[in-house]
């Protein structure tokens, strides 16, 4: 696995970032637009979205009950305009012990 990336709010994304990202959601939807995005919040205060290069990568990641959607990278502009976030973390890995649970 490579070693995760950063990208801060405002800078563009480098050209090798993948075409498509999965993003860790807050619960189970059935429907794409109702989804809600998961973001973490950083100890010195900023809000991060964490992406994830490929669906295994997210679920080895975040867990494999872990809620995602699966994003076009040009589409991250949008998301930081309705949900702003300070940091784009690619790849994180969570330890077990500070996974969210999913609503259900």
């Amino acid at each position: 696995m490579t070693r995760p990336e950063a990208v801060p709010a405002g800078k563009p994304i480098p050209p090798d970032f993948p075409p498509v990202v999965y993003l860790p959601c807050v619960e189970q939807v059935s429907d794409a637009s109702q989804a809600r995005i998961a973001m973490r919040e950083t100890r010195d205060g900023r809000v991060a979205l964490l992406a994830y290069s490929a669906l295994d990568r997210l679920q080895h990641c975040c867990g494999t009950n872990q809620p995602w959607l699966v994003m076009p990278t040009v589409g991250l502009d949008e998301l930081q305009r309705v949900r702003p976030f300070s940091l784009l973390l690619l790849d994180v890995f969570i330890p077990e012990e500070n996974r969210q649970e999913a609503a259900s």
